[in-house]
């Protein structure tokens, strides 16, 4: 049994192929409730990149057969000694020895570029939850590295919205957000609010619990949000914001966006949703993601289902998921390896 392996780039488009239905197969088997592996997503990783990270990419054959891809985020503008790998092996062609083998090459990359430590994410399955498969938690450990963050994959039906509670809901906030007003958008932040957004954005990695994943907060400027924006852009990712507006001093103080991808319009992900910490205390968040919920549904009447993830430690923001509606499906763990 050969295993053999190679970096490629973008301009590799028969490798870049390979990779993509080494990855359109293994979510289909692991994640089969996840919309589908989205090309127009994946092909926008090589030409399209997120500002300041470089990405590295591994092929390898089993036998002369496409077997499994190594993807390596190494961030350029903060986090310089950290990187995100995703490793993934075809599902037909595991416990073969092909992760094993690109795990050993992705350690002598991240060594020769002077990384210190590499974090993945693996997926496994919750009490009375669907079946997930163990493996990567096991592979997870297998190569030393520890389970530095817990997270919950939550899912909201549309179908089950409970209407009512919610506007209950909202007519109960609303009062204790005097003062606040909301202000939505879609895809491109208007001009006068992306300072706001790039503070709020670096704010994210302050504020969530990340137990013990040792990642520095991003250094976020207005160029860097609208680097971000081209990359989503080009990944054909439609989002759609709603910010809380502090009307004395005319700052958004809160921020929330929920995006479509070009592969399912059946499907949207629950993003980033974060307010200042000198303004909480007045439901900003439920407002956001409640008003921002109505403003998806409106423009995206196919969807049918918005995944979120939270730290199971988040039991703030879970609280505020779960009263708009998203329920538990499965684990999801952050795990850190020190190189």
């Amino acid at each position: 049994m050969s295993i053999t392996i190679a970096s490629f780039t973008g301009a590799d488009r028969a490798a870049v192929d390979e990779a993509y239905r080494i990855g359109a197969a293994a979510n289909d088997v692991d994640v089969p409730d996840f919309p589908p592996f989205c090309r127009r997503r994946f092909d926008a990783f090589f030409h399209t990149p997120m500002p300041g990270n470089e990405r590295l990419w591994a092929l390898a054959r089993l036998n002369g057969v496409p077997a499994g891809y190594l993807a390596l985020d190494l961030p350029q503008l903060d986090n310089t000694d950290n990187a995100i790998a995703e490793l993934v092996v075809h599902p037909e062609l595991r416990r073969r020895g092909v992760g094993r083998a690109l795990h050993a090459y992705g350690v002598r990359l991240l060594r020769e570029h002077g990384r210190k430590r590499v974090v993945g994410m693996a997926v496994s399955a919750l009490p009375d939850g669907p079946a997930r498969s163990v493996a990567g938690d096991a592979f997870a450990s297998a190569t030393g590295a520890q389970p530095a963050l817990a997270e919950v994959r939550r899912r909201l039906d549309v179908a089950e919205i409970d209407r009512t509670a919610l506007r209950v809901a909202l007519a109960e906030a609303r009062p204790r957000a005097e003062g606040y007003q909301s202000v939505c958008w879609r895809d491109t932040t208007p001009p006068e609010y992306v300072a706001d957004i790039a503070y709020l954005d670096g704010r994210l990695l302050m504020d969530a619990p990340m137990g013990d994943v040792q990642w520095e907060p991003e250094q976020v400027d207005a160029e860097r949000v609208r680097g971000n924006e081209r990359a989503l852009d080009a990944r054909g990712r439609r989002r759609y914001h709603l910010g809380m507006r502090h009307e004395a001093s005319g700052r958004l103080v809160a921020w929330t966006f929920l995006d479509v991808g070009a592969s399912a319009d059946w499907h949207a992900f629950q993003q980033i949703t974060i307010v200042d910490p000198d303004h909480r205390g007045h439901r900003l968040g439920l407002i956001a993601k409640a008003e921002n919920l109505h403003h998806l549904l409106t423009h995206e009447p196919a969807v049918r289902v918005i995944d979120t993830f939270n730290a199971a430690s988040n039991s703030h923001m879970v609280a505020i998921n779960e009263q708009v509606g998203f329920r538990p499906v499965d684990a999801w763990t952050d795990w850190q390896l020190t190189l």
